[in-house]
């Protein structure tokens, strides 16, 4: 069984609406999981966990959420490397480019990136939740 962290933040609630449907198909997929805030995370938590989900929305200019979600992220990627990690988060405008821009990140830091992010527009409606919750389900085989 694998034991996952679902780390997360979220101005609006979408994003963070998200991170709970994961967990739950993370739990349905048979996976220990556990829910966080990044700032209740830390990167000496890393290494108790298999696979780490993060989940943040699209911000500004498409770009990760800057004054919490960003620091926090860049003072854990160097620890990135041979992880399996999925990526998460909502947006209101544009293509979803910010998901785009953060895999193609992730993957250079040397992290195993779960299918190439997941994205859901605003608030997540049902459909949108159900997909959260197969991915969940996915991450966690």
């Amino acid at each position: 069984m694998s034991k996952i962290a679902v780390v997360f933040w979220s101005g609006t609630g979408h994003t963070e609406k998200m991170a709970n449907c994961i967990l739950e198909g993370l739990k349905a997929g048979g996976a220990e999981a556990e829910l966080f805030t990044v700032s209740q995370f830390s990167a000496d938590k890393l290494d108790s966990y298999d696979k780490i989900a993060f989940g943040c929305p699209a911000m500004g200019a498409e770009e990760l959420e800057p004054d919490e979600f960003e620091p926090f992220f860049a003072s854990i990627e160097k620890k990135l490397a041979g992880r399996k990690v999925a990526l998460f988060g909502s947006y209101e405008w544009a293509d979803g480019e910010w998901m785009q821009t953060w895999v193609e990140r992730t993957k250079n830091d040397g992290a195993d990136v779960f299918e190439e992010g997941l994205i859901a527009y605003d608030d997540p409606d049902e459909a949108a939740q159900a997909k959260c919750k197969e991915f969940g389900e996915r991450f966690a085989k």
